[in-house]
Parts: structure tokens; sequence; C-alpha cells
């Protein structure tokens, strides 16, 4: 009886290796609000699944809580990557509702929008510690990489050992630089792209089945 019991338990933990390797990898999207994180993620998903994961606006944290597509499968040069993109509420060290009011919200709209996203901040933070496999950094390349969030957020992402990829997004505005996110980070590579115009987007899945595959 004891052997087959041990019998049992090997195969039990070989079949649980066996579909734990092949589990779709949760790929978090972060960055500070208004980078183009939920204009990525829709971007990403329409181009591989047809669907959208959520809505964008110019009206910061708009996404406040994380939203999850699953099983977009991704094909690259024969191979695929199947993965699940989670994007998540931009990280901020505050969210004042006077944000808000600068883009014609109520106040009371406004002060609830406030306490979400602030909430929102704080699910972002669990799922990187807790719940991703990689990450992919969104920064605006028009602004300036050198934060307190960014160097803070990347540093927790080193310390978690999690793949990261840098994009450098919105190239397509006058003001881009992606040279001065790469100095920013040189320790990590940096892609350009432009995610509302699909810009250098084949690079980009190159690099999400290099790095996440």
């Amino acid at each position: 009886m004891g052997l087959l019991t041990d019998l049992k338990s090997s195969i039990s933990r070989a079949t649980s290796s066996l579909f734990a390797g092949s589990e779709p990898k949760r790929i978090g999207i972060y960055g500070p609000p208004n980078a183009g994180k939920t204009t990525l993620a829709n971007r990403i998903a329409r181009d591989w699944t047809g669907d959208a994961v959520g809505p964008e606006s110019h009206v910061p944290h708009e996404t406040r809580r994380a939203r999850r597509k699953e099983n977009v499968e991704i094909k690259r040069n024969g191979k695929s990557v199947t993965i699940d993109v989670v994007d998540t509420p931009g990280v901020t060290t505050k969210v004042d509702y006077k944000e808000f009011l600068e883009h014609d919200i109520e106040k009371d709209d406004a002060v609830r929008r406030s306490r979400e996203a602030t909430e929102g901040v704080a699910e972002a933070m669990h799922w990187l510690r807790e719940d991703v496999d990689g990450v992919i950094y969104v920064l605006d390349a028009a602004e300036d990489p050198f934060t307190q969030v960014n160097t803070m957020l990347i540093g927790i992402i080193e310390s978690q050992d999690l793949p990261v990829l840098i994009f450098a997004n919105k190239i397509d505005l006058d003001e881009a630089s992606v040279q001065r996110i790469s100095n920013a980070f040189p320790q990590h590579e940096t892609v350009p792209l432009s995610a509302l115009e699909g810009d250098n987007m084949d690079e980009v899945y190159d690099k999400i089945a290099e790095y996440f595959g």
C-alpha cells in the first residue's frame, strides 16, 4: 500500500509540474499614471485576440483596478508564448482629488475616484509582490523618467528577481527621448514604441516572446 501511495504521489507531482510549466505567464503592465499602460494592453490584446482590456482616457487614474486579459497567445518566428496581460493602475505617491477637478469632474465624483485610485495603487503593489511572473514597465518618453516612483518600482521589481522590459512609449511625440530613459535605467533594455499609433510593435512582440517565453 505504501509503495502504491508513493507511486500515486510521484505521478501527481509530475502531472502538476507538467501543467504548471504550460500555464500562461502573468505579465503585469506597470508604470506611472498616463504613461499609456492601458493603451498598450489594449494594443496587445486587440492584435492577438481581437478584444480590448479596458477603456482609455486622458484623465489620470482611469484604470483604478487591475484588469486581466487571459490566454493571449503571441506567435513569433515559428514559436508562441501565452501570457495573461495584467493592466495595473498607475502607481504614484499621492492621489489628490483636485487632479480630477481639472478635468471638469464634480467634487463628489473626484473624491470617489481619488479613493479608488489610492486603493488601486495598493492593489497594484500586491500584484507586484505576489501575483506576476514578469513586468512590462511603461514610461512616457516625453516625460522625465528620473522620479521617486520609477526608481522605487524598478528597485522592487529587481528585488523580486522578475524579468522586466522597459517600454519607452509615445515616441510619436516631438519631445520624446528614448535615450533619456535608457540613461535612467541602463541595466535594462529599453524598447521604443507608440502604443497609440502601433509603431515598432514587431520589436515589442519579439521582446515579449524573448523575455517571457
